[in-house]
């Protein structure tokens, strides 16, 4: 039996009560109308009437003013996922989306990290350089985008245009505003594996000035080829706006999204010996089901849960003080929850080798609020008849992480073969295992876990300088003030260790773009990050972490630089976007292990790629959304690794990356086969992935295939099939640095009904 505290996120919530909360709160965005206009996605026109949402797959200029040029003037690489894409594929979640940009693996979490979106763009792990709106989203969770517009990714270091972290890069989810003009969008898809899920977007004008705009979303379904997996969430978003067509818009905005689910506890690796030291880079470990089926569930379905919620509340206000120069201010409160017990398939004890798997109870209660205020100015100026398009900035935010956790007993010591300390269903068969099993341990609230705190104070300044018509300077200057705290805790909430740093780094980007044509370019650009200690604040794998009771470290900043150069050309009449780069990342003063529990920042690593991409129409009719990324990514100074009780320096220089394919392919396209008939496809390559830095795990490389079709039944209702995983591949998308890794959804078969009014 369950026995544990319910969480808040445990008690219903009606959705109108939500919206209530909403339109009171003091929360906002401020539509950028030069932005919208740029990406006609819902853009606003001074008349009182919407123009039509854009349905091209091919996007010009990011939606932040922190990037000063349309993006195929600017120098560095940068992939917008349209609506049109999103709708077109079928993408109901964040990691959905990002499937259609190469060069991006997802990784997953265990024990003290959290669940959630893990993505590692260019061989780094992400996971903590996510904005919504370019306003920096910490909380961890598996993100919704009912509510989302675009997506837009920028590749390489990025710490001048983000701050802290963004080694790889980051992403930025885009969110649906009110706009001028009424309309009203409503979908219901039903699909294979028990799938409903039905939304409504509708915008509403008040007045000539004022419009309101509300998302409603519900989800329920299974998870082709995977036993008892499901998941079930809820979300409102609501948008309110003053000042439309005038100089000063006041926005007020809200997203909520509440999960309940029964999470997915992976495939575990095969061991062949007791050791993890078995395991090599020369005869690396896979995931396997031990001979039983690729569905097996490894959880317990009476006691594992997954529970989530997320509120963010924002208000902006934004002003022209003249036709070239605006200024506005954004301030938002987060707070994100995580609350689950899930079993991983633990094969550390060599209980496999006896045909049995550990169901070790991971487990987290963590709330994470965020306080971000940004105040910035932006528009062109003239110095010596040349233009400056500029964006500078202030930033304040103070974020706290408060985990805890849940006290599971009878579980044992993980080994199997002993009936120490074992009750039923702490152990399950390898290759035939009951999820269904009685289980007689207790669960009960524990204080234990940790109180982490961060404060950031920073400056920026970003500047595309036109030195003539062909030659353009782009520059960006960051200064950050960042300290952080964290506090451990006992199982009574008594503070049983603390600790605190303080970093200073300034960041920045240059690039040179040379213009060829008015539809084409040419760039050569560097820039660098900054990832200090605790940058994650513990919601997230911090690879350079605070230092704890038990360890030692010197406490500086990594740094990552990245050398660059590309081309991008807007062809066929600006109507299809091409881009190639090659580059260099490479990360400095990287943490490292060099003795028992002592770490210091004297690790590299360097990721050398290529990165090709089309995005538009090759025809009115033939719409294509494509990408290729080469990788080849090296540890190339680890520092030691433990082997047994010895430590071995330098024992993983020369592996590659963990989560990082060498090869990577995106291909997804459409075409109108009449006015009313859209026919679609897809085709996915990941090259192989290690799970960690030793490759003693892996998973195999994959392909994957998808299909859709649409059909206008009328000028307000359509239809739209999609099937995903054509051909049911058995692969994995998640790999874990040991125990599991994560099976991917196979065949799945979705009808959605749109409406349109």
């Amino acid at each position: 039996m369950r026995q544990y505290v319910p969480s808040a996120v445990s008690s219903p919530r009606l959705i109108v009560s939500a919206i209530g909360v909403a339109l009171s709160a003091s929360s906002a965005y401020a539509a950028d109308p030069a932005a919208s206009s740029a990406i006609t996605l819902d853009a606003t026109s001074v008349n009182g009437k919407a123009e039509q949402a854009s349905t091209d797959y091919k996007v010009d200029k990011a939606s932040s003013q922190k990037y000063t040029a349309p993006l195929v003037d600017t120098p560095r690489s940068i992939t917008v996922i349209p609506q049109q894409v999103i709708k077109d594929t079928s993408a109901l979640t964040l990691q959905d989306a990002l499937r259609t940009v190469p060069g991006i693996t997802m990784g997953a979490g265990e024990g003290g990290n959290p669940s959630g979106d893990r993505p590692f763009i260019r061989g780094f792990d992400s996971q903590s350089s996510m904005y919504l709106d370019g306003v920096r989203d910490t909380g961890s969770q598996t993100r919704e985008i009912f509510a989302i517009e675009s997506v837009e990714v920028a590749k390489g270091p990025n710490s001048s245009i983000a701050g802290r972290g963004a080694a790889g890069g980051t992403i930025n989810m885009v969110s649906k505003r009110a706009h001028l003009g009424n309309s009203l969008d409503g979908a219901w898809t039903w699909g294979s594996d028990q799938t409903q899920r039905y939304t409504l977007d509708g915008n509403y004008q008040f007045s000539d000035s004022v419009a309101g705009r509300l998302n409603l979303m519900t989800h329920q379904s299974n998870v082709a080829g995977r036993d008892e997996v499901n998941y079930d969430r809820w979300g409102v978003a609501p948008s309110l706006v003053f000042g439309l067509g005038t100089d000063t818009r006041v926005s007020l905005d809200y997203y909520h999204v509440e999960s309940d689910d029964l999470p997915d506890s992976g495939i575990p690796y095969s061991l062949r010996s007791g050791s993890s030291a078995a395991r090599t880079s020369a005869n690396p470990d896979k995931p396997t089901h031990g001979g039983g089926s690729s569905s097996n569930y490894y959880g317990l379905v009476g006691r594992d849960f997954s529970k989530s919620r997320a509120d963010i509340s924002t208000i902006s206000i934004e002003h022209d003080l003249n036709d070239s120069l605006t200024v506005k201010n954004t301030l938002r409160h987060g707070n994100t929850l995580q609350d689950y017990i899930y079993s991983q398939p633990d094969d550390s004890k060599g209980n496999i080798l006896n045909g049995e798997v550990w169901r070790r109870p991971n487990n987290r209660v963590a709330n994470t609020r965020t306080t971000t205020n940004q105040t910035d100015l932006y528009g062109d100026f003239y110095v010596g008849g040349m233009k400056n398009s500029f964006s500078t900035g202030i930033e304040l935010s103070r974020e706290t992480s408060v985990k805890t956790g849940y006290d599971v007993t009878g579980f044992g010591a993980g080994n199997c073969s002993s009936a120490t300390g074992q009750i039923s269903g702490v152990c399950t068969s390898f290759p035939n295992p009951n999820p269904h099993e009685e289980w007689d341990g207790t669960i009960s609230r524990t204080e234990a876990g940790a109180d982490t705190s961060g404060n950031t104070r920073a400056i920026y300044f970003t500047d595309t300088l036109e030195l003539d018509p062909a030659w353009l300077l782009t520059m960006g200057l960051r200064y950050d003030h960042f300290d952080t705290k964290v506090k451990t805790k006992a199982a009574n909430g008594s503070t049983s260790f603390k600790t605190e740093d303080t970093s200073e780094f300034v960041t920045g980007q240059l690039g040179l773009t040379w213009k060829p044509a008015e539809n084409g370019s040419i760039y050569v650009s560097y820039a660098t990050s900054a990832t200090p200690p605790g940058a994650s604040l513990g919601e997230g794998s911090d690879g350079n972490a605070l230092v704890t009771a038990t360890t030692t470290s010197e406490l500086k900043p990594e740094k990552t630089t990245n050398y660059e150069i590309g081309t991008k050309w807007d062809l066929l009449d600006e109507r299809l976007a091409l881009t190639a780069a090659i580059f260099r990342t490479e990360k400095e003063d990287a943490r490292v292990l060099v003795d028992n529990n002592t770490y210091q920042n004297i690790g590299k690593t360097r990721v050398d790629g290529l990165e090709l991409s089309a995005s538009g129409k090759l025809t009115d009719a033939w719409q294509v959304f494509a990408g290729y990324t080469y990788l080849d990514a090296k540890l190339v100074d680890g520092g030691a690794q433990r082997v047994g009780t010895v430590f071995i320096d330098g024992y993983n220089d020369g592996n590659q990356l963990p989560n990082t394919p060498n090869h990577s392919l995106t291909l997804w396209t459409t075409y109108n086969v009449t006015p009313k008939l859209t026919i679609g496809g897809g085709a996915f390559y990941v090259d192989e992935v290690f799970g960690n830095t030793t490759n003693s795990v892996m998973v195999d490389s994959y392909w994957r295939y998808d299909a859709m079709a649409s059909y206008k039944l009328t000028k307000h209702i359509d239809l739209q099939l999609n099937v995903q995983n054509l051909t049911n591949e058995v692969y994995y998308d998640k790999a874990y640095s040991g125990h599991y890794a994560n099976q991917a959804a196979g065949r799945t078969a979705l009808l959605t009904t749109s409406f349109h009014f």
